[in-house]
């Protein structure tokens, strides 16, 4: 990811592009184009994503009381393909998609969130908790059926897992006596940790993807300064 000014970006009603990467809806199915520079080698990413979904939702998760902060599961369970040329990496399998949307700084209302989706034997689950700057919690625990209904399900209760190489804390949910366990790393930085995890959601043993986000060391000074290096921006 490469963060850009304004002129960048362009969208429409099917399209949104920011600088060279661009997705759009094409009978049915969300195409992403991807051409961006890995850092820190500083290696080309060049590719192709297509995400068919199965069903699409219209439900929308309030995350504070004034309604400035909307989590939406999209897509909670999608067919994905996956065509780069550089890296080569060719894959196809199962595949999600969600947006958050926010008048605010998250930092600003936000001290902690986590967040796990995992595909179950017929359709999704996902967890979202958060807590608020004015010390309140939001938990919700949301199960997806093959046909696109939601249902809102009693949050399980707390699963503790270790903390990461950065010793950013995870927090989860899992059945009573489960014990999720990561079985993959895919993002460790100073606030942020996303993973791979084996749990057991609503009496099923379930893959998903997991993270945390600690938003108390987002706004430190010295993660601050860190960003660019993981993130280039570039003004035009």
């Amino acid at each position: 990811m490469t963060e850009r000014g304004s002129r960048a970006v362009d969208r429409g009603a099917h399209h949104f592009a920011v600088g060279p990467s661009a997705m759009r809806w094409d009978q049915g199915s969300l195409c992403i184009e991807v051409a961006e520079t890995s850092v820190p080698r500083l290696t080309p990413l060049r590719g192709r994503i297509r995400l068919t979904p199965e069903a699409i939702t219209a439900d929308e998760v309030l995350l504070d009381a004034p309604g400035g902060h909307v989590w939406r599961p999209f897509a909670p369970h999608a067919r994905i393909e996956v065509e780069f040329e550089r890296p080569a990496w060719r894959w196809r399998g199962d595949g999600y998609f969600d947006a958050n949307f926010g008048a605010r700084a998250m930092e600003r209302d936000f001290s902690y969130w986590t967040w796990t989706r995992a595909r179950l034997g017929e359709g999704a689950a996902a967890l979202y908790d958060v807590t608020r700057r004015d010390g309140s919690a939001l938990s919700v625990a949301l199960r997806f059926r093959p046909d696109g209904r939601v249902l809102q399900e009693a949050p399980p209760p707390p699963a503790a897992m270790p903390r990461s190489l950065w010793r950013v804390r995870q927090a989860t949910r899992a059945d009573a006596e489960a014990q999720p366990r990561r079985i993959q790393r895919m993002e460790d930085v100073p606030f942020y940790v996303r993973s791979g995890i084996r749990t057991r959601l609503f009496g099923e043993e379930a893959d998903g993807v997991y993270e945390a986000l600690d938003l108390d060391r987002f706004a430190s000074p010295w993660v601050k300064l860190l960003l660019p290096f993981r993130m280039p921006r570039r003004a035009g």
